[in-house]
């Protein structure tokens, strides 16, 4: 094959003559060009025409790697197990999500016990042809009977909320459209639920548009959506979010008011019962506040205002009285949930999780001993039920759902197989020291005696913002690496919130420079600890994530031997015009505030390629349908990309049509996606590049 081929250079992208100008801290004018900005259209004639012919030249060369068909066939044996999601109750009912093993989309089932036996409630992979409308959420009114789902399409954010008879299983015929970012919060009597909706966008704007003006809507089960309530909108706020709750006891509407990304809110409250003004017990963005429970008045309050790495607040409503439950401790703080004999707090303790009982005055009960290293990845609980249920999971151990006992003891309500002998591997835990001296934890998941000799293909994985926090989770497709001798990696990088809302902070705004020196950090470890070297080095990220590693190889292309972009953010100067992109801006900053222009082009991505680089290989993935990271960022990079690569590494671009930003994608798809993208690691880490 030649090299032509492998690194694109015959596949010539029309450059346009854009300039933007934007004006610097220093009042300068700074004019900035955008050759790509044609593909920004992503229903244009030139831009499908771009993308069948990238898609064309990257399956020539994926098809031509040996290991291709070898993962395909793999990972679709080890996918091929049973995965019983963690049950619920509501009424005398309990339902779950379930996946038998390689059906497209999983299902919904309902039982009388949480041990079964269990049948289907809703099976999505009906819902279309092709496996990409998926359920997003179930929610199940507080008697069990009425189910309201919501259904994606195409990997696509927007949401269509239908509600379903759970004895019945007949749908009322009157669905909801245009939600977005939104759950369905059930009334206590079960005759409606409220709902966060956009208007319906312009025509041709739904993927592309941006999303502002959002409503809080109250939707009663039989009557159209044209008859919605309207409980909260706020046009002189246009970046204002609203979410529902209502208390356990059915006695109050809460309602939390964001403000884009940004982990700080609002929290109103009023009685049910009144329909009157809400009480602003929160009336401005100082710190982030969710409610956990509450007795009668008394709100139980998860916050980390005056505490980064939170504590447990109980508030009353009546009277503004308000008092410590659970103080701020030394792990940070990520969620608590009510239950009958008090509070249930989950922490972080270096990136894993610690489970811990106590009573209702804060005072430990003790510890639950969770089955190893890893993660919580769901927690059911009602503070008026004494049955808990939980997941946990581990780099090497699939989801199992639990029962906590009142005793404190974990029983099993399930016992996944899965053709794959973990015993052979082992995680441990390094730390590396950032460039200003932070430590910055990492997980090596690897054959047990691995040689640090410098010669395992590794592949580095990390996000780094908007709080999210990469605690132990089990993935399929690093089943596969495993086996062929390669080595995972998991970094833990500031602007996530592993250790509070201070390390989040520190990847922030300004500081944004933190996480890719972190991430840098960590792939110089590896190396100067022998588990790799360069050339059998990769990189991954998605989303934030993307920008991440887009971030780090424009800075330190002869540090890594390949590229996985997912989905990324490469255009800081533009992402906020599109769709949710502007609820970003607590992270990142934007271009238009002369301040943060010249942070953001420092680093960004698809402004700092430079012609006549050589750069590691690289594979860009994204989806047509992707509207959160619209896929133009991926577009612009690429094409920008190709046209620098001054080295023979192959740059592609592989685009999912009818696929989004990744929530919902069908298991066809994803078997595919992640065989092409071991299969370009194989080829390119396990020996060294000629040439």
């Amino acid at each position: 094959m030649s090299p032509d081929l492998l690194n694109g250079r015959y596949l010539e992208s029309p450059r346009g003559d854009h300039v933007d100008v934007y004006t610097d801290e220093h009042g300068q004018q700074v004019r900035v060009p955008d050759p790509y900005r044609w593909l920004e259209d992503p229903d244009s004639p030139q831009t499908r025409a771009w993308v069948a012919a990238q898609n064309a030249v990257t399956d020539v060369v994926l098809d031509a790697l040996p290991a291709r068909t070898r993962y395909r066939e793999r990972l679709t044996e080890l996918w091929n197990y049973a995965r019983e999601g963690v049950p619920w109750r509501r009424g005398a009912r309990y339902f779950r999500s379930f996946n038998p093993g390689l059906l497209n989309q999983p299902l919904l089932e309902v039982a009388e016990s949480p041990r079964g036996p269990w049948r289907t409630l809703l099976d999505p992979n009906t819902l279309s042809e092709d496996g990409t409308a998926s359920l997003l959420s179930a929610s199940v009114s507080r008697d069990g009977a009425r189910v309201a789902y919501g259904v994606q399409q195409g990997g696509s954010d927007w949401i269509t909320w239908h509600v379903r008879d759970v004895v019945s299983g007949e749908d009322d015929p009157h669905a909801v459209e245009w939600s977005k970012f939104s759950g369905a919060t059930w009334s206590p009597d079960g005759l409606g639920f409220y709902y966060g909706a956009y208007d319906a966008p312009p025509e041709g704007a739904a993927l592309t548009g941006a999303n502002r003006n959002y409503r809080l809507m109250f939707h009663a089960v039989g009557t159209p959506q044209a008859q919605d309530q309207l409980i909260i909108a706020r046009p002189d706020e246009p970046d204002w979010r609203f979410s529902a709750g209502v208390t356990e006891d059915g006695e109050y509407l809460l309602v939390v008011v964001s403000r884009g990304t940004e982990p700080k809110n609002l929290l109103w409250v009023r009685p049910l019962a009144s329909g009157g003004p809400f009480t602003e017990l929160v009336p401005d963005f100082r710190a982030a506040y969710d409610v956990v429970g509450n007795d009668g008045p008394t709100l139980y309050v998860r916050t980390d205002e005056d505490a980064p790495r939170g504590r447990v607040l109980a508030w009353n409503v009546a009277t503004g009285e308000r008092y410590e439950v659970i103080p701020e401790g030394q792990d940070a703080l990520e969620a608590v949930h009510a239950v009958p004999e008090g509070l249930l707090s989950l922490t972080l303790r270096d990136a894993s999780h610690r489970l811990t009982r106590h009573d209702r005055s804060g005072a430990v009960i003790g510890e639950v001993a969770l089955p190893g290293l890893g993660s919580v990845t769901e927690l059911n609980a009602r503070q008026d039920d004494p049955e808990v249920f939980l997941g946990f999971t581990s780099f090497l151990s699939p989801g199992t759902a639990y029962c906590l006992r009142p005793d404190g003891d974990l029983e099993a309500l399930s016992t996944p197989t899965i053709e794959f002998d973990a015993s052979a591997y082992e995680v441990t835990q390094e730390f590396a020291t950032s460039k200003d001296g932070t430590r910055i934890p990492m997980f090596i998941v690897a054959r047990r005696g691995l040689a640090r000799n410098g010669q395992n293909a590794t592949l580095l994985y990390g996000y780094g913002g908007f709080t999210v926090s990469l605690t132990p989770s089990f993935s399929v497709g690093r089943l596969a690496w495993l086996e062929r001798g390669g080595v995972a990696v998991v970094a833990n990088l500031r602007g996530g919130s592993e250790y509070g809302e201070d390390w989040h902070l520190a990847g922030t705004l300004e500081r944004k420079q933190n996480v890719f020196d972190d991430f840098i950090a960590c792939a110089e470890h590896l190396i100067s600890t022998g588990i790799t070297s360069s050339v059998h080095l990769g990189i991954q990220g998605g989303s934030n994530g993307g920008l991440l590693v887009g971030a780090a190889m424009t800075q330190r292309p002869e540090l890594f031997g390949a590229v996985i972009a997912q989905v990324g953010v490469m255009d800081m100067l533009r992402y906020q015009h599109f769709t949710i992109g502007w609820a970003w801006a607590s992270d990142y900053g934007r271009s238009d505030d002369p301040e943060m222009f010249r942070t953001l082009l420092a680093y960004s991505p698809l402004h700092n390629l430079r012609e006549g680089t050589a750069y590691p290989a690289t594979l860009v993935t994204t989806g047509d349908h992707d509207d959160r990271v619209v896929p133009a960022h991926s577009y612009k990079f690429a094409a920008q990309l190709q046209r620098d690569q001054a080295g023979t590494e192959p740059v592609l671009i592989r685009i999912e049509t009818r696929g989004g930003h990744g929530a919902g994608k069908p298991t066809s798809l994803v078997i595919a996606e992640a065989a092409d993208i071991w299969a370009f690691l194989d080829a390119r880490l396990r020996t060294a590049p000629t040439g």
